[in-house]
């Protein structure tokens, strides 16, 4: 058989080269490995410290705390801790590490070979991303359970165990569009409920106001209701619905032994304990929005939206500080971990303290809250670009 046959080479699909690493790439990441996870030690031993390790110490000697359930709780704690400490060691982690290739020259050697800062920076882009969703995991999965369950463990522990409900005098107020009498319709307060006890199941002791229609229409007295899920409704037992005429007398006065009422279940989820919103992930939180937006509460409103948002944009922070620890670690010249934890605490300063700052403006009013939980992230984003753009010349 003469002649040769050459078997063609196999093809990658198009889509297969922004998915693979070049070895420029492989490497940049390993070298980012090592000081991050130095980073979240060291970060995480600091805030666990100062963020609990002493209110134990001091629940221990004081109120007599078993060291068994103070070093449970100090575990729980842990999460919350890691989480913050993401950003902070990917900003550490990028200083480190392109300080070293700076110092060492290797970084002049890339860009010799015509390798532009942008393509040095972009495997750093995919490790924040993927720190950023290792982030979100933490907190929406593994911290809102942790905290809770170190809250009941310590309260538990101390005697002071907080009821799963509010028991007594549970009061909520219900805003809507309230018809005027000269036919038009105003933002007002369409119902007032109260309930003077709560055993987990049952209410008792109800009274239900009703201004849905121009001034007091209806009085609901009730001894006892229970939330019917169901049928979406409330079981009123042994009560007395008074009818309010435009004068204020009762217009008609009708006694009930059971009565089926359409309110709004917000006065149960009230009663249930309210949990801290560092005990709440993202969906937990809306459901507590959507229990409080009728309330006519304006500063917890804003409040809550603002947490929420924060919510979302705490691990996006991610991204930001590894342009900003990319773009000054290349302007750097070996820097050591005390220099780069150092650098690393000021801009964290910075970035919580515009984020207070921000998110303070917005639960006042001032800004828009995707506006306030946004804005530091803008700001870091836009500082890294800057910078990275800066060292690229």
């Amino acid at each position: 058989m003469s002649g040769s046959h050459a078997f063609p080479k196999p093809t990658q699909p198009p889509w297969s080269r922004w998915f693979s690493l070049s070895v420029m790439d492989r490497y940049i990441i390993s070298e980012l490995i090592p000081p991050f996870l130095f980073g979240v030690g060291a970060f995480t031993s600091v805030g666990v410290s100062i963020g609990s390790l002493f209110h134990l110490v001091n629940q221990v000697v004081e109120r007599g705390l078993p060291l068994s359930i103070a070093f449970e709780v100090l575990l729980l704690k842990m999460p919350e801790f890691i989480v913050y400490s993401f950003p902070t060691s990917v900003l550490l982690a990028m200083l480190m590490t392109f300080s070293r290739l700076s110092g060492d020259s290797e970084l002049v050697a890339l860009r010799g070979c015509g390798v532009s800062v942008y393509r040095l920076v972009a495997p750093t882009i995919a490790f924040c991303l993927v720190v950023t969703g290792l982030t979100f995991m933490f907190q929406e999965v593994i911290m809102p359970a942790t905290n809770y369950r170190a809250s009941t463990t310590l309260e538990r522990a101390l005697g002071r165990e907080r009821p799963q409900f509010r028991d007594r005098d549970i009061l909520y107020q219900e805003y809507g569009t309230v018809t005027r009498e000269d036919g038009s319709r105003e933002n007002a307060m369409s119902r007032l409920f109260y309930a003077k006890e709560f055993d987990g199941v049952e209410m008792h002791g109800l009274t239900i106001l009703d201004f849905s229609r121009t001034g007091l229409s209806q009085i609901v007295s009730s001894r006892a209701a229970e939330w019917n899920p169901g049928e979406n409704l409330w079981n009123f037992r042994d009560g007395t619905i008074y009818v309010v005429s435009e004068d204020g007398s009762f217009r008609n006065i009708v006694k009930f032994d059971e009565q089926a009422l359409q309110l709004p279940r917000a006065p149960i989820d009230l009663a249930r304990r309210s949990r801290d919103y560092n005990e709440m992930n993202i969906a937990q939180a809306i459901e507590r929005y959507q229990v409080i937006k009728n309330s006519n509460n304006e500063n917890r409103i804003r409040e809550l939206r603002v947490r929420i948002h924060q919510k979302f944009s705490l691990p996006f922070i991610c991204v930001a500080f590894g342009l900003v620890g990319a773009a000054l670690g290349t302007q750097l010249r070996r820097t050591g971990r005390a220099t780069g934890f150092a650098i690393s605490i000021l801009v964290v300063f910075l970035y919580y303290l515009s984020a207070f700052m921000s998110g303070a403006i917005a639960q006042a009013g001032f800004v828009h809250p995707l506006i306030g939980a946004w804005f530091p992230n803008a700001f870091g984003l836009s500082v890294g670009l800057f910078l990275l753009m800066r060292s690229s010349r």
